[in-house]
């Protein structure tokens, strides 16, 4: 089922756009602009939960709870359960495109492994997987060369001068998973909270561990973070949604106004 639904679309569609283009690295940015287009619906709704999340921290209602059951964390948990309730909010909202694109992260890994089949065993295997692309054996094995990387081999930049390479590829998919998720992120109303608290932790670690998949997995799947960061990145500014202060340490966003007492 997961070779179905995943891996052969994916290793076909990689392999159509590479017989198009004839360069594997463009076929691998096509592919994540496809899939970003394919996604932009989730990637909406996150953005649309994010607002209303947004919009319930500067709420009177929520505002009044928490002066209500300062002292009773358990109450007001209960209380703020029924606030979401109430305005139809998901906490979790936020978090299916992220989910989303574990398996689409995953199979990627694979169908790029597959698609730069140079081994007879594993050319054997990648035709399991072609359903019925024109002329696809004239097409392999693939040319995984693109600038100066080995696609199906960890990136490195080697230098005369330097006795080990540098991960210049596993560093900007560190830096751009950092910068959009800090873009990204609405700021929020109440720093000190369980839901700020949680979101400050995976803008933390996630950038290191989409770093350290890029410094030990194939190359192709590090240039579809960097090309899906940067996709994504793009998308949020052209709608006016980033939060450019969070990327400026001096700056301090703005807290929610406090709820005058009537």
């Amino acid at each position: 089922m997961w070779d179905l639904l995943i891996i052969n679309p994916m290793v076909n569609t990689l392999l159509w756009i590479y017989s198009l283009i004839g360069n594997f690295g463009v076929a691998i940015i096509i592919f994540t602009i496809l899939v970003r287009m394919l996604t932009y619906p989730l990637t909406l709704q996150q953005m649309k939960s994010a607002q209303m999340m947004q919009d319930f921290q500067k709420s009177k209602k929520w505002q009044d709870l928490q002066k209500k059951y300062k002292d009773d964390k358990q109450k007001l948990q209960q209380e703020q359960m029924k606030l979401y309730q109430e305005m139809g909010i998901n906490p979790l909202g936020s978090c299916l495109p992220t989910v989303i694109q574990l398996p689409i992260i995953f199979g990627l890994y694979q169908a790029v492994i597959r698609a730069l089949a140079v081994t007879p065993l594993q050319l054997q295997d990648l035709h399991k997987h072609i359903w019925g692309i024109t002329n696809a054996s004239s097409l392999i094995p693939i040319n995984n060369q693109f600038l100066w990387m080995d696609l199906s081999q960890p990136e490195r930049l080697n230098l005369p001068f330097l006795s080990f390479g540098i991960p210049i590829l596993a560093i900007v998919v560190l830096v751009t998973t950092y910068m959009q998720s800090k873009l990204m992120t609405p700021p929020p109303s109440q720093p000190g909270e369980q839901g700020a608290q949680v979101a400050q932790a995976m803008n933390l670690y996630m950038p290191f561990l989409m770093g350290y998949l890029a410094l030990t997995f194939a190359s192709g799947l590090s240039l579809y973070f960097v090309a899906g960061n940067l996709i994504t990145i793009l998308q949020y500014a052209l709608m006016g949604k980033l939060n450019w202060r969070n990327l400026l340490p001096g700056k301090k966003n703005t807290p929610a106004p406090k709820a005058k007492n009537s």
